[in-house]
């Protein structure tokens, strides 16, 4: 596998280079511009005797020593910037292992203006990428996977930065930098790769989009779709593309209502109330005993009510009389 990572500035990209060097993956292509400081000691991989070096070629020597057998490619340049855009896409097209395109891009680089750069190659190469990011208080991160034409770009739905057109260099203070903390760039890191080995070697499932907020350890997941109306043509492009390619979807047949069976091991059945329900109706087993029972009616049975004996006399108002009525009562 080849996979190209963008900014390795001892943060989350260059803990993803050692996590994959580490994995044994084929070639590892770094792209970043910045030189090591001191400032980074507070962060994860570089040692301070690395300060004032090119941070691709401090990241080159140190993996290349943790495991040789990896090939390792470094650009110490901007990709944003017009001449080295063109060769980074080039690089994305034909920097395989035997000259053909990367299997994975993964960003990691801590502003909107690279990731909007990462964002329209990959589209335009239809080139599948992984972002990721820390936030600038640094306790939370996210991952997001990103295939062109069927998830959502970074273009799609855009942080209100890149949205309202803001150069985000004037919200930066002068001597100020973001706040950095190991533990949150390592568990974004640690996220990262694993969603890139499930992805490269094809086990379990890849995450669209991933979040960690380390205040109260809550992982959010979303699925993004993609916006027909994004401002990336390629986007749009590869949306097109994407539909009609992707099998129709057959019509689901209607569900048929399963018929209730009931298993059980009691002998107990269900009857019509009408008739009334007697002992020999039912098939009890042993140990179950009914709590009551309704016998059928004697034919002679001194204690039953037989209508046709019961003699009423009529008073004089027509109606029954009290006799009558203690004579019903005691035949009951």
């Amino acid at each position: 596998a080849v996979v190209s990572t963008q900014s390795t500035g001892g943060g989350v990209g260059s803990v993803t280079a050692e996590m994959l060097t580490r994995c044994g993956v084929g070639k590892l292509i770094l792209f970043d511009y910045d030189k090591v400081e001191l400032a980074n000691m507070n962060r994860l991989f570089f040692t301070p005797d690395q300060s004032g070096l090119s941070k691709v070629e401090a990241a080159r020597d140190t993996l290349a020593f943790i495991n040789p057998d990896v090939q390792i490619e470094v650009y110490n340049y901007n990709i944003t910037s017009v001449d080295n855009f063109d060769h980074f896409m080039e690089t994305i097209r034909s920097g395989g292992l035997e000259g053909g395109s990367l299997d994975l891009v993964l960003s990691c680089v801590d502003n909107f203006e690279a990731r909007m750069a990462i964002n329209q190659a990959c589209n335009e190469l239809g080139q599948t990428w992984i972002e990721s990011g820390v936030s600038e208080n640094a306790v939370s991160g996210h991952i997001q996977f990103l295939e062109p034409g069927r998830t959502a770009c970074f273009a799609c739905a855009p942080p209100l930065v890149v949205a309202s057109k803001i150069d985000e260099k004037t919200l930066k203070r002068e001597g100020v930098c973001a706040a950095s903390l190991p533990t949150t760039m390592g568990v974004t890191a640690g996220l990262l790769v694993q969603n890139t080995l499930k992805f490269l070697l094809k086990f379990g499932d890849v995450t669209e989009y991933l979040g960690y907020n380390a205040l109260n350890d809550f992982f959010p997941q979303f699925n993004l779709k993609p916006n027909p109306h994004c401002d990336s043509k390629a986007c749009v492009k590869r949306q097109e593309e994407w539909s009609a390619r992707a099998p129709v979807e057959t019509l689901v047949e209607e569900e048929k209502e399963e018929e209730i069976v009931h298993d059980e091991d009691w002998g107990i059945s269900i009857v019509a109330e009408e008739g009334g329900t007697t002992a020999e109706d039912l098939a009890v087993t042993e140990g179950l005993r009914l709590a009551y029972t309704m016998d059928k009616q004697p034919e002679n049975n001194e204690n039953c009510i037989d209508n046709s004996e019961i003699t009423t006399q009529e008073n004089d108002d027509g109606g029954l009389s009290l006799d009558d009525l203690r004579m019903q009562m005691s035949q009951l």
